[in-house]
């Protein structure tokens, strides 16, 4: 009879939280416990300072001697794989790729998986294949090799910064490289969204992967041949 009663008032209240609650605080709410107790509090703080615009976390930049990176996303299929090959692509054309390693990861990837097709229409349109891709789980030992830790959203961030508290250090948000609104945001992950979707993430992405060359390598070229490089101005939503 107890449990019976304490199932309706569960059922009961999840009406009405959804009927009151914003769709996207239940999202969050979701997520939080979902990421269990340690990751879900910071997850949590991260978006209650996102709110407050108290940012000042997500704006710390890579060191200029950095020189390994990984960069970070759920699944290894969207928007870390495009993140490396743009990086890849653009350090290989500067000349410094064989001074620099460059991999990507996945908090949740299943491994071998291909990149998704969007995100694979995506970078060649920006004249990046990620044919040769295949999804990896983050591991100690890139953790450990690596000099920063490139991470997409808070759920990422969280994640990490739980699973690798002695990392702490190296781990940034990817967007801190990005500009206007966008800039010490979430990159949000397209995967529920469509291709468009996509191809506005890889530009975001573009914008991210340049302004961030840019800043540690600014000795190896001038920003505007780091820029023309990559093909990008500015960051368009179009």
């Amino acid at each position: 009879m107890i449990r019976e009663t304490a199932k309706t008032f569960s059922r009961a209240s999840k009406h009405v939280l959804r009927k009151f609650v914003p769709d996207f605080l239940l999202a969050k709410r979701d997520i939080v416990c979902r990421l269990g107790p340690k990751a879900g509090r910071i997850y949590a703080r991260l978006c209650l300072l996102d709110v407050l615009r108290l940012r000042t976390s997500n704006k710390r930049l890579v060191p200029q001697s950095a020189r390994s990176f990984v960069f970070v996303c759920h699944g290894n299929i969207m928007r870390s794989a495009m993140a490396e090959f743009l990086m890849r692509q653009t350090l290989q054309q500067m000349g410094v790729d064989q001074q620099v390693n460059v991999i990507s990861a996945g908090m949740h990837a299943c491994a071998g998986r291909e990149a998704h097709i969007w995100a694979q229409e995506s970078s060649a349109d920006l004249g990046i294949s990620l044919a040769e891709h295949r999804a990896k789980p983050l591991t100690q030992k890139m953790m450990d090799e690596a000099d920063c830790v490139l991470a997409m959203d808070f759920r990422n961030k969280a994640e990490l910064l739980a699973l690798y508290p002695e990392s702490r250090e190296k781990i940034y948000m990817l967007s801190a490289y990005s500009e206007g609104p966008w800039q010490y945001r979430e990159i949000p992950d397209p995967y529920l969204g469509d291709l468009e979707t996509t191809r506005f993430c890889a530009r975001q992405l573009r914008t991210c992967v340049c302004n961030l060359i840019r800043s540690v390598f600014h000795n190896v070229q001038s920003s505007s041949n780091v820029r023309s490089q990559i093909g990008i101005p500015f960051l368009s939503s179009k």
